[in-house]
């Protein structure tokens, strides 16, 4: 089997990505008129990491109606009227050779700002948390039709790929959590259904060589939730309706229990290779990556396909060039910014 390493291509579907390293979805909070709608910061933010060497970048939580967004400065995608700021950051982004992608989300009970957040069942998320009203059958299903218009717009807008959150205590993974879905209608009874019929959806209206990623905590941390095994079974029920990658994350779903997550290199990486065993399926691992020999360690291991790199990016927007480097010893700068790498300074001198 041949080493992967930080800057080998990947090739999945219809999407080419240059190298392993991903931007995770990171909200900036950053929509000064609240209306959802990315401005000059969010152009800046996401061109500068392509230009920095990203080989995929995935836009932040993307929220499909207002009370969706976990606060007002979050964006959304609900509207037509949303696509072209979205599309100038995309045509841009790729003119680096970047490939870049969208989280397309619903908060649900962590809507901190909705008035009355919604939920599968009216279970607060904490007790700092509003209590939601649980979703009627009807709204449900509407809220499915919500996911595959955000997803309608970012095909539009010219994304490479979609990515639906179902980590981190957000709709989707509420419905697939026995935790926080206690309904007794269909999609109660069946944790999976409201993800499928999501993913379903989504489906309908993305291009057939578009992959489908989807973000998941495998592992809860609040007392009595859920663990590998459960999320292995769900994850199996999206894998068949059409989901390509999975990006695994963990937690986020209420208050830390006994069962408390680590805090060291790469504590989320044994996750991510038990369900690319389980499912035999590609895999982007998260969560403290940000050192270049933990993020190779990752892949040339095969513990993972890609790795995302989310704080050591706030940190340094070129921080794909500088692991490179570090790493394989060699290094393909923007032109303008050649004088600036050490190794490309020794090679001219």
């Amino acid at each position: 089997m041949t080493r992967l390493t930080l800057s080998a291509s990947f090739q999945l579907k219809g999407l080419s990505v240059k190298n392993r390293i991903v931007m995770p979805p990171m909200c900036q909070l950053s929509v000064v008129a609240e209306d959802g709608t990315p401005n000059d910061w969010h152009f800046v933010h996401y061109v500068s990491r392509a230009i920095g060497g990203a080989g995929l970048i995935i836009v932040e939580m993307t929220n499909v109606e207002p009370d969706g967004r976990v606060v007002n400065q979050d964006l959304g995608l609900w509207s037509d009227e949303q696509i072209p700021a979205y599309a100038r950051i995309v045509s841009e982004v790729k003119k680096y050779g970047t490939a870049i992608g969208i989280q397309i989300a619903h908060a649900g009970r962590k809507a901190e700002d909705a008035d009355t957040p919604v939920a599968p069942s009216a279970i607060p998320y904490s007790e700092a948390y509003k209590t939601p009203r649980a979703l009627s059958t009807e709204e449900v299903k509407k809220q499915v039709i919500q996911f595959r218009e955000a997803a309608r717009r970012a095909v539009v807008a010219g994304f490479d790929t979609i990515e639906l959150h179902g980590a981190h205590g957000y709709l989707l993974h509420q419905f697939h959590s026995p935790s926080s879905n206690h309904r007794d209608d269909e999609y109660g009874k069946d944790l999976a259904r409201f993800g499928v019929e999501v993913i379903e959806a989504v489906k309908s209206v993305i291009p057939a060589q578009m992959p489908l990623i989807m973000r998941l905590s495998a592992v809860e941390y609040r007392d009595g939730g859920y663990g590998l095994d459960h999320i292995i079974k769900i994850a199996e029920r999206y894998r068949a309706v059409g989901v390509d990658l999975f990006h695994i994350s963990s937690g986020g779903d209420g208050p830390i229990g006994a069962n408390k997550p680590g805090n060291h290199a790469g504590y989320q990486v044994p996750l991510a290779r038990a369900i690319k065993q389980a499912l035999d399926v590609p895999v982007i691992a998260v969560g403290n990556l940000d050192e270049p020999e933990v993020a190779e360690a990752t892949l040339a291991n095969g513990d993972a396909d890609l790795v995302a790199i989310g704080r050591g990016m706030l940190n340094d927007p070129y921080w794909s060039l500088r692991a490179i480097e570090k790493i394989e010893g060699k290094i393909v700068p923007p032109y303008q910014y050649k004088p600036g790498f050490a190794r490309v300074r020794q090679a001219n001198s």
